[in-house]
């Protein structure tokens, strides 16, 4: 992350979604701070759409004037109540639970 970040002068969420137990990610700010953000995995197949709602979320949040720290905290917040809603649609992997509420709606 601080290699991206440096090269491009940018900042860097990197997903841990898909390693083994814990599903915690990493937000490295190009100012050189970076949190780690812990939560635990959530065990359901249906998780298909994790990533482009993780991003939606987090401009969603940016655009209603949060810091970029919490937008990524309150959009990690609701994809993770989303995938643990347990949304059990159709065959093989299916989408998360995009109407689940939470604190994270602010």
């Amino acid at each position: 992350a601080r290699k991206i970040s440096s090269a491009y002068s940018c900042n860097v969420f990197l997903k841990g979604g898909h390693f083994q137990g814990n599903a915690n990610d990493l937000l490295f700010c190009r100012d050189g701070n970076y949190e780690v953000l812990k939560s635990e995995r959530v065990d359901n197949p249906n998780t298909h759409g994790t990533g482009c709602t993780l991003s939606s979320a987090i401009a969603s949040n940016l655009a209603k004037g949060h810091s970029l720290p919490d937008s990524v905290k309150n959009a990690k917040e609701y994809v993770h109540a989303a995938i643990a809603a347990n949304l059990n649609l159709g065959h093989g992997y299916g989408p998360i639970n995009h109407m689940v509420c939470g604190s994270f709606m602010k």
